[in-house]
């Protein structure tokens, strides 16, 4: 799961001290059954439901941004009970943060087509589309990164090879 919100932290009373405060543009998930979705702010609701039902959400920084977004929706623990956060994981393995797009770039090869503050104005200009489309491919990013590191045992991050045991 990602999401791209309506605010930047700038935006709102408390910045990033008040991260439910940003607001869902568009979530994406993914899964095997129904590939892609895309919810937007009036779908949260069914999002949350959705996410509760799954024995795993996986998200990269999600359990210190993207689940914090959906709290001001709706109660967020069963989410957080299954989540598996890729960046955390990695935060606590190499004692620094990554980033996806460097993680991408090192691992698969690709790199992502913009960032959080460009989606917001994507989104302000009526590009909503692009945003969901930006979205999927930070979700199919991600996707990808966790196989590989389930399959081979393995991510790369500057240029080294990091042993992961993700279920």
């Amino acid at each position: 799961m990602d999401i791209e919100t309506l605010r930047l932290s700038h935006e709102v009373p408390g910045g990033w001290g008040n991260i439910p405060a940003f607001g869902v543009a568009v979530a994406v998930t993914w899964d095997r059954e129904n590939n892609f979705r895309r919810w937007f702010e009036p779908d949260v609701g069914k999002l949350v439901a959705e996410l509760e039902s799954f024995t795993h959400v996986v998200t990269f920084n999600g359990n210190r941004f993207d689940i914090e977004v959906l709290r001001a929706y709706a109660p967020v623990e069963g989410i957080r009970q299954r989540s598996f956060d890729v960046h955390e994981a990695l935060y606590k393995q190499l004692g620094h943060r990554v980033k996806l797009d460097q993680l991408a770039r090192d691992t698969l090869g690709t790199a992502k087509s913009g960032d959080g503050l460009q989606a917001v104005e994507w989104w302000r200009a009526g590009q909503k589309d692009r945003v969901a489309a930006y979205c999927e491919q930070d979700v199919a990013i991600l996707r990808d990164v966790v196989e590989h590191g389930r399959s081979k045992g393995y991510v790369v991050v500057s240029s080294r090879q990091v042993r992961v045991k993700w279920d």
